[in-house]
């Protein structure tokens, strides 16, 4: 009698293994095998990283194996078991894998396809047809769409983690591992001998040098040497956690009116303001989407306050990025003074304060939640209802790349993070809807963006490192999809025909994006270097978009890495009105009843420490960006 020789690999995270009872059913182009339980006598099986093998005996040949069903049933109380792959060797001798990657939850079956990769034009048999239906139907059922604001882009059907599909949530020991990391850092800060400055107002900045005592390095006692003076600030637009709003300018806005004369002394060349505009000299930074935002009101005892700031930057003989002047408003008068590096130290300071903190508000809602996190949640649902897994797209984009994002709205946008942050308590909801009318497809292309902002230039900027290198993670990742579409796709027609694919465009564009006109978003693809660059900007926004953050995780001081809460340049919010006219700055912090901290410090991912890390390495996920190389074979 025939006998296939199957071989299970359960996975390495934390309570992967089981002790329910596991069986399994081969499915071939014959006829199928009876359903077979796997146990070994006096062994325990489906242990966490064990891989197990076992012998199924058949009548008769099966046929060309096409799938393997996999069914979990109880032992003594449900036990999920998080399968890896499993392989089939035949009476031929011939190996076959089915890749899984999957948790069987509950009573639940998983019906599994070999790992070659196929269009959906290519099946052959009608049990490969039926069964990839089926998996999008169950995929549809799982990963519904909603609509979680007005004007944001659909998000998936779930108000908190664990409403998550179980594949997607984060495996008990990255949560373990957050939640360790976060308590480190707090101790590493000494921070509990400080509490008591957390229960009240800070008084001057030199409180924020008393905060750290034991983190001492060459990176963080340079900024805190540095951190007050201008080339450091426009660093920071260059290679900060921000580092895209910075844009050359051509011409000086009408309602920001610098004049030459206010800023001579600054300028290097022997040339007027507008000839230095004029030979691409000048660079400015408008906050202007941070304009009627509502301010933070969760705290009766707290007036806050948010500044819609301007600013003018000059590159200087040698290649730095030097603040020339600054407004506070978008509407210029007598109560939106223009700030100048001739101004008293206090006065100049203050008013550079307040572009860094509007520069955390458009980071951390715009930047960071909208066009990274509920970019790649869109992206990720749209994939799950409509790719299968056999899918070639399908597997160069496994969940794990959306596994952060498709958690993001709760952890980015907890309770005391909004209310420490200037624009809680609904501003942040009006910020990002103001942002989703300018946000297209073509800004989510990294190339497309930097010319955008005419910054493209490594001559006139040589230490612009996000460009340089964010152009090579770029040009790779382009290579890399490119070498798959042209292993699946011979021809623009091919693309053309693959239904799939084309669902998952156009669901992106009608339900992710709600068919907006002014997204740009296509709505079909038609040749192969359009699913090549959409591909690319699906990968890249979910993995590389992510990295300009990360500086905010190492509990490392000052506004270089952006801890922001304890950083004097970047605080999260204000208690006192943008100064209205000069003389206003002082060596107290600029607030007269600054904000509590406190609610912020002691919440789960909050400002202090280090938050979640997209890009580290998981037990099953791998390195951002990675895909499993048993998926792909």
């Amino acid at each position: 009698m025939p006998t296939y020789t199957v071989t299970v690999a359960t996975g390495n995270q934390w309570f992967a293994g089981t002790d329910d009872y596991i069986y399994i059913t081969l499915m071939g182009t014959g006829q199928c095998s009876e359903r077979t339980l796997l146990d070994k006598p006096m062994y325990n099986d489906f242990e966490r990283g064990a891989v197990d093998s076992y012998d199924v005996t058949v009548g008769e040949d099966l046929g060309e194996i096409v799938l393997v069903k996999i069914e979990k049933n109880k032992y003594w109380v449900q036990d999920d078991w998080y399968c890896r792959y499993i392989t089939v060797k035949t009476p031929g001798g011939e190996y076959l894998e089915f890749p899984c990657f999957h948790w069987l939850v509950d009573e639940k079956e998983v019906v599994l396809r070999d790992g070659r990769a196929r269009l959906c034009q290519n099946e052959k048999t009608m049990i490969a047809k039926k069964h990839r239906q089926q998996e999008l139907d169950m995929r549809r059922r799982t990963y519904k769409w909603q609509e979680w604001q007005p004007g944001f882009p659909m998000s998936i059907d779930a108000d908190k983690h664990k409403d998550l599909p179980r594949d997607i949530q984060f495996d008990s020991e990255k949560g373990v591992d957050f939640v360790l990391n976060y308590s480190k850092a707090i101790e590493n800060l000494c921070v509990n001998q400080f509490m008591h400055m957390f229960q009240s107002s800070w008084s001057d900045f030199a409180d924020f040098e008393r905060i750290f005592v034991r983190i001492k390095n060459t990176i963080s006692e340079y900024v805190m040497e540095h951190w007050k003076e201008d080339f450091m600030f426009g660093y920071q637009f260059l290679n900060g956690c921000n580092p895209v709003v910075l844009q050359k300018c051509t011409k000086l806005p009408d309602k920001f009116p610098v004049t030459h004369e206010m800023v001579a002394f600054c300028l290097e060349r022997d040339l007027t303001l507008e000839e230095e505009i004029e030979a691409g000299n000048i660079y400015i930074a408008d906050y202007e989407v941070l304009e009627g935002i509502t301010p933070n009101s969760t705290d009766p005892c707290t007036m806050q306050y948010l500044a819609a700031p301007i600013c003018l930057l000059y590159r200087t003989v040698g290649s730095k990025i030097l603040p020339l002047a600054i407004q506070l408003s978008q509407v210029p008068g007598e109560n939106a003074p223009i700030f100048l590096p001739s101004d008293s130290q206090d006065d100049w300071l203050i008013a550079k304060i307040w572009v860094r903190s509007a520069d955390f508000h458009v980071h951390q809602t715009i930047t960071h939640l909208l066009r990274t996190h509920l970019m790649s949640e869109m992206f990720g649902v749209a994939m799950f209802r409509h790719l299968p897994a056999v899918h070639p797209v399908y597997k160069v984009m496994p969940p794990s790349f959306f596994s952060v994002a498709l958690t993001a709205s709760t952890a980015l946008l907890c309770s005391p993070f909004l209310q420490a942050n200037g624009t809680g308590g609904g501003g942040h909801v009006q910020l990002i809807q103001k942002a989703m009318k300018t946000l297209t497809f073509k800004s989510l292309c990294f190339p497309d963006s930097i010319k955008a902002r005419n910054m493209e230039s490594v001559e006139e900027l040589p230490t612009y490192f996000f460009r340089d290198d964010g152009n090579k993670v770029w040009d790779a990742t382009k290579s890399f999809v490119s070498d798959v579409v042209n292993i699946y796709y011979a021809s623009d027609a091919v693309v053309q025909k693959d239904e799939e694919i084309q669902a998952f465009v156009k669901d992106v564009f009608n339900f992710g994006m709600q068919a907006s006109e002014s997204c740009e978003f296509p709505e079909s693809l038609k040749t192969q270097e359009e699913l090549t660059e959409y591909l690319t900007v699906v990968i890249f926004t979910a993995s590389s978009h992510e990295t300009p953050s990360h500086p905010l995780f190492p509990p490392i001081v000052y506004p270089v890495v952006r801890l922001v809460l304890l950083d004097p340049q970047r605080p999260l919010h204000h208690a006192q009105a943008p100064a209205h006219r000069e003389g206003r700055g002082g060596r107290q912090a600029d607030h007269r009843e600054p904000p509590r901290p406190r609610a912020v410090l002691l919440a789960p991912g909050g400002c202090v420490g280090p938050q979640p890390v997209p890009g580290e390495r998981g037990t099953e996920g791998g390195p951002m960006g990675g895909v499993h190389v048993e998926a792909l074979c």
